[in-house]
């Protein structure tokens, strides 16, 4: 049915140029909400791919709904836009406060954060899917009353400016959001964009529509609204510092977000010292030297190591660990975040705890991706190489745990050469664990699992969010790899290995022969 025009303030052309610009501009910040919303269930809960795919097939769903529920308010358009971007604008604008409220104060109940959690984020993406798919009949509506044109070509024209306004908000939120006000202020901004955009829209164009009392209604609508995101913006820097210090504790010394995660060190010297990275335990004082100890000793142990090459580790600790060993000459670390290193060479406590490695000539630092530089050419090889990467159970890190990875690997290792890889905690994920282990074999190496137990640094600094729900990982788990058995043979002199090898054949499962290797188009690292 073809709605009948009504008077407007601008001519009809006029009109619907105002109503497809607000179509662009709710569009783009439905996607940031949608955006933010998997960005931080990636981030509090893990496992980026299963979020992804719950956070957007909810909300999909969810825009079905209530497409189908804004059928009831076609009959006031005008008044049933302005609320729906009033309550879109103020859920989606929020949303990220709350969920990282949620996560500060209740993620160290451990499984009441793990359960409710996924909820939280279910319940806040039916919302705003919700919300978002009431848009689209409502502008229907008004675009004909503005135009008299036919259903399928007022249709065209409202995807159209949708789907670019989409586009637009899916760049801006990695590229201008994220990088210069960050989730909560890109939340807040947006959602104030939503509203006035929304307000403007109804109140200018088809204010006529509305009764007296219905304009100041949607007025005061709208500036309330308006008052709680522009509160919430000024209080979001006490507010994100409150939180850190509920996550992290109270000596926070160091927070930024660098253009590939959110870096925090806590404490004041060695023993204290904490770094976490995109919220997970990679450093702790009083485990740091067990720690690499453990994956560097084995390797450099079992013969040459003039070359070594260490992936990740930008915070310099496998680098002190490789020097102390005679007879090595060259230390290249592969690490992608300028800024961990940075921090690395110029903090006090951290700078001390990896005994100042990058004042020694020997040590070149590259900037990069491992996988992308490993793919470019090389004519240097290496005699061990040392992967200090994170858990191969977060999705970020899964290409860096696969077949192809490893085989890469090999190009750059001589022929008596050792590669030792951190794989996670083998007691409380042992199936990812042995994963790795599978894995390097499919790639053609050798390997010796070992692993070392009696961790104490997750317990000294809240919760681990690399654990299960609760409870922290109580071990560290290695793999030590050589393209040649006898490789191997020369390496088990190592006592940390001969114990290591011992206490990871006791969770050896009984199908280990059988478990498949991880790739990049199967991960298959899940517990």
């Amino acid at each position: 049915m073809i709605e009948p025009r009504q008077r407007l303030p601008v001519t009809p052309r006029t009109g619907r140029f105002l109503v497809l610009a607000g179509v662009f501009i709710c569009a783009a910040c439905g996607l940031v909400y949608e955006l933010e919303l998997v960005a931080l269930a990636a981030y509090l809960i893990g496992d980026s791919v299963t979020q992804a795919s719950v956070v957007l097939s909810v909300m999909v769903f969810a825009m079905g709904v209530g497409s189908l529920l804004a059928k009831r308010l076609r009959c006031r358009a005008a008044a049933g836009f302005g609320l729906v971007e009033a309550a879109l604008a103020l859920v989606g604008g929020c949303s990220a406060m709350v969920l990282y409220a949620a996560f500060a104060w209740a993620g160290d109940r451990g499984e009441m954060w793990a359960s409710g959690s996924r909820y939280l984020f279910v319940v806040f993406s039916l919302a705003i899917g919700v919300l978002i798919g009431a848009e689209v009949p409502l502008l229907m509506v008004l675009i004909q009353r503005v135009r008299r044109q036919d259903a399928g070509g007022a249709v065209a024209d409202l995807f159209a400016a949708d789907y670019v306004g989409a586009l637009v908000g899916g760049l801006a939120f990695p590229f201008l959001l994220l990088p210069w006000f960050g989730q909560l202020t890109g939340a807040l901004l947006t959602g104030a964009v939503n509203v006035l955009a929304g307000g403007a829209l109804v109140l200018g164009l088809f204010g006529r529509d509305l009764s007296p009392r219905g304009r100041w209604l949607l007025l005061v609508v709208n500036a309330v609204v308006l008052a709680v995101l522009a509160s919430a913006a000024v209080l979001v820097d006490d507010f994100e510092r409150a939180a850190r210090r509920a996550v992290y504790g109270s000596e926070i010394r160091v927070a930024v977000h660098t253009g590939l995660q959110e870096v925090v060190l806590t404490g004041r010297d060695r023993e204290s010292l904490h770094l976490y990275l995109d919220g997970r335990l990679r450093v702790s004082g009083r485990d740091v030297r067990r720690y690499h100890e453990a994956l560097v000793q084995p390797a450099l142990r079992g013969g040459p190591h003039r070359r070594v090459l260490v992936l990740g580790g930008g915070d310099g600790l496998a680098a002190r660990e490789v020097l102390r060993h005679t007879g090595v000459r060259r230390v290249d670390i592969v690490e992608p975040d300028p800024a961990v290193v940075d921090l690395a060479r110029h903090d006090p406590a951290l700078s001390d705890l990896n005994g100042h490695v990058y004042r020694d000539p020997r040590v070149r630092v590259t900037h990069a991706d491992a996988f992308r530089w490993l793919r470019g050419p090389h004519r240097r090889v290496y005699d061990v190489v040392v992967a200090d990467l994170p858990d191969p159970g977060i999705t970020a890190s899964t290409q860096l745990y696969s077949q192809e990875f490893y085989g890469l690997v090999s190009r750059v290792l001589t022929d008596d050469g050792r590669f030792a890889v951190h794989a996670g905690p083998a007691a409380t994920r042992p199936r990812t664990y042995w994963t790795v282990d599978a894995t390097l074999r499919a790639a053609g190496y050798w390997t010796e699992p070992y692993r070392l137990t009696g961790r104490r640094g997750a317990h000294a600094a809240g919760p681990d969010r690399t654990a299960d729900p609760g409870e922290a990982p109580r071990d560290w788990g290695f793999v030590l790899a050589a393209r040649a058995e006898p490789v191997l043979g020369a390496a088990r002199g190592a006592t940390v290995l001969r114990a290591g090898s011992r206490a990871a054949e006791r969770l050896r499962p009984s199908d280990w022969r059988t478990i498949e290797p991880s790739t990049l188009v199967h991960p298959r690292y899940a517990d």
